[in-house]
């Protein structure tokens, strides 16, 4: 719960912003309707700080995020206000309703009239890609939280944040939301102080948007409960494949190219799973705790197998191959599902057994499904929570949830490193009670 309280401010994650708020928000119509929040209302960044309290007790605020929500002065005069929404990166389900949410927010709460959508990412901005800029209205957003893939379009790949800004100036934008994982988040902060530098008076404020779940300092980010649902009915088909023959075996791949928050929580979501490999733990093939020994033993003593794998998981098997980056720079997994097929078929040869492996690969089709209830409701709350904060003049921050609200997060706190599964969690240590799969490394305990 947030408080009120006359502490110090040395340790509190301050947000910018463009300027003092003068003008009566239009939601406060009387009545005691809204809910209003304050900069002074506070969200602690660690409940459970061994010096938390100590803090308090010397008038010393711990470190805290700003609460999101509904101010009472706003920055921007509504009928002056142009606001523009970018979606970038990769597909996830929930991009649509988030950009649903923020149209319907800005027009009917604040009665913002000018709403431009960018198409297909950055790209949008550069005029060499010649991409049209599309005028956004309630009626045009209506039905497109209902859809998977992203109703504006998506690029990778990073493009001049000179001539970003440039367009922002020609277009005379007031607010910009990103929409997009960590590089977009990355380039967001440096569209942002250009955008100080040149003393402009433009917002950006920014909605993370990661399947992954693996943004520094946002518990969670939308799509990813659509994600974790989709990944349990590949296991329950892979599941009901293994136990239909003799010796079957299912291996299934999901996302998670450098954490593994997908695969654990499917594999607790439908505890079917007999081995689940995320990029935060390595794994030896052979050897007495090797994958391949142990899944032998298992497929002797029980007929059949599921494995669940990350598409990061088991890279260090990869070392002697060389890296391929995609158009955003990152460096692409290699292929942990088809490597373990052909090493898992190898082995079973030679072991004299006879297996029958089905691999089942669904992360194109998790990427663009439309969202389900929770996340579309998750969707809602961050879309409006943006407007709230962009039409205050908040700026270089993004909408994040922690510590079950929904706070402020500035953009050089969540891109100064990737959030990982903490092997040491109550999450990994759930998974391994529910798998038994134990350690698999031939040096290590466990």
């Amino acid at each position: 719960m947030a408080t009120r309280r006359k502490y110090k401010r040395e340790n509190e994650l301050l947000i910018d912003a463009l300027g003092p708020c003068k003008i009566h928000s239009p939601l406060d119509r009387g009545g005691g309707r809204v809910s209003f929040v304050a900069d002074e209302d506070r969200i602690l960044l660690n409940v459970y700080a061994d010096d938390a309290f100590t803090r308090c007790r010397s008038g010393i605020e711990p470190p805290s995020f700003e609460l999101a929500g509904p101010r009472k002065k706003i920055y921007f005069d509504p009928a002056k206000t142009k606001a523009a929404v970018v979606t970038c990166g990769g597909l996830c389900p929930g991009i649509n309703s988030v950009v649903r949410a923020i149209v319907l927010e800005l027009y009917h709460s604040y009665g913002v009239r000018n709403i431009l959508g960018i198409k297909y990412g950055f790209q949008g901005f550069i005029p060499a890609y010649g991409h049209e800029v599309v005028e956004m209205t309630p009626s045009l957003v209506a039905d497109i939280h209902g859809r998977g893939g992203a109703f504006l379009g998506m690029s990778r790949g990073p493009q001049d944040i000179g001539q970003i800004v440039d367009a922002l100036e020609r277009l005379n934008v007031s607010i910009l939301f990103t929409i997009g994982g960590d590089g977009t988040l990355r380039a967001s902060l440096k569209i942002k102080d250009e955008i100080t530098e040149r003393g402009l008076k433009t917002a950006v404020i920014g909605i993370p948007k990661t399947i992954d779940n693996d943004i520094t300092f946002v518990s969670k980010t939308f799509g990813f409960d659509t994600a974790v649902g989709a990944a349990t009915e590949a296991i329950r088909s892979a599941h009901n494949e293994a136990i239909s023959v003799a010796n079957g075996i299912g291996l299934v791949k999901v996302m998670g190219r450098y954490a593994g928050f997908v695969a654990a929580n499917a594999t607790l979501g439908l505890p079917d799973v007999n081995f689940c490999l995320i990029p935060e733990v390595p794994f030896d093939l052979e050897g007495p705790k090797g994958l391949l020994t142990k899944l032998a033993a298992r497929i002797r003593e029980r007929g059949h197998a599921v494995i669940l794998a990350a598409e990061g998981a088991g890279q260090e098997h990869f070392k002697d191959r060389p890296q391929v980056k995609d158009a955003s720079g990152n460096v692409q997994s290699q292929d942990i599902g088809h490597f373990l097929k052909e090493r898992i078929l190898e082995h079973a040869k030679k072991e004299g057994l006879e297996v029958t492996l089905k691999y089942i690969d669904p992360s194109y089709m998790i990427r663009s499904l439309s969202a389900n209830a929770v996340d579309r409701i998750f969707c809602g709350f961050l879309g409006q929570n943006a407007v709230h904060a962009g039409m205050a003049g908040k700026t270089g921050m993004l909408i994040s949830k922690w510590n079950y609200n929904l706070v402020h997060v500035p953009f050089d706190m969540a891109t100064t490193r990737q959030k990982f599964v903490d092997t040491k969690s109550s999450l990994w240590r759930s998974v391994l009670e529910s798998t038994g799969q134990g350690s698999m490394l031939n040096d290590e305990e466990g």
